[in-house]
């Protein structure tokens, strides 16, 4: 009986490490854990940049509030790489307090650092982050940054990113902000979820629903429009997008997965008109944006 302790406090220690649906694990402080912490404080303030990214990446992995509060520092490193490896590795903590430590991350003067703040900002998935993010969309002279900032604001779930979402969308589609569109479409489809209290969002438009979430979809016909003004005028030009032939089919599907997001019955018609279309995903996209609805084959 007592040979087998060890074991036992071997898994409970192995539980400490391992992520559960992605969720952030409970702190258990222990000697081993508190050394362990001390040598990763250690390799963050004096390692080599390999070093910290190895230390980084295994804060991560922990997936833990405690733990991740020592790559602050790292945040602020010279090397770049470093920034931007720790801008993943807070996402742990707080919230708020994630969202203190990233926000400056924003301004870094290189894009590739602003980028990984902006997704690591929708990760933490607190409204908190909209304001900065939506001025990154609209003012970073970096595509892809503002391509992030739109992809991050979609989590944040404030109803104020509404409005610059779908102005992104406003302008004439071009290759150079294809993602930008791609991003924003998405985004407010995400956001009218986050009303409709739904959690599914993580499901990506480009793969079909298992037939379970379909029959449980139809359980829910909120029209979000109702409630949030906002989303009539994002409904009217995500119909435009969606009939557009000139906007990249990425960017098509997104629309019309935000359209049956939104869940106005005045969608219906071009929803069922892409039905039949020679895309097969946009297709299917639109009937489960339909089935969401509680619309009828």
């Amino acid at each position: 009986m007592f040979r087998r302790i060890p074991f036992l406090g071997a898994l409970i220690h192995l539980s400490l490490l391992i992520a559960i649906n992605g969720q952030v694990i409970p702190d258990q402080v222990n000697p081993e854990r508190l050394f362990i912490e001390d040598r990763l404080r250690r390799e963050i303030a004096s390692g080599t940049t390999e070093q910290k990214r190895n230390a980084l990446f295994e804060i991560r992995n922990f997936r833990s509030e405690r733990t991740s509060a020592i790559a602050i520092p790292a945040l602020r490193d010279r090397d770049e790489t470093v920034r931007a490896t720790a801008a993943s590795s807070v996402v742990f903590m707080r919230p708020r307090e994630a969202v203190t430590a990233l926000r400056p991350l924003l301004s870094d003067k290189m894009p590739f650092v602003r980028k990984e703040a902006a997704y690591a900002l929708g990760k933490v998935g607190d409204p908190l982050a909209a304001v900065e993010l939506i001025r990154s969309m609209q003012r970073d002279k970096d595509r892809e940054v503002r391509a992030a900032a739109a992809f991050a604001l979609g989590t944040t779930g404030s109803i104020d990113a509404v409005g610059p979402l779908t102005a992104a969308l406003e302008k004439k589609p071009t290759e150079n902000d294809e993602f930008i569109r791609r991003s924003a479409a998405r985004s407010i489809g995400q956001l009218a979820e986050n009303v409709r209290g739904l959690n599914e969002s993580s499901q990506t438009p480009e793969s079909f629903l298992p037939e379970r979430y379909k029959t449980a979809a139809m359980l829910d016909i909120t029209d979000v429009a109702e409630s949030f003004p906002v989303f009539r005028s994002s409904e009217e030009v995500l119909k435009r997008v969606l009939l557009d032939r000139s906007e990249t089919d990425d960017t098509r599907r997104e629309a019309a997965f935000a359209l049956g997001a939104i869940g106005n019955p005045s969608s219906v018609a071009v929803l069922r008109a892409q039905k039949g279309g020679p895309d097969p995903y946009l297709a299917e996209i639109c009937r489960e944006a339909l089935i969401r609805m509680n619309i009828p084959e």
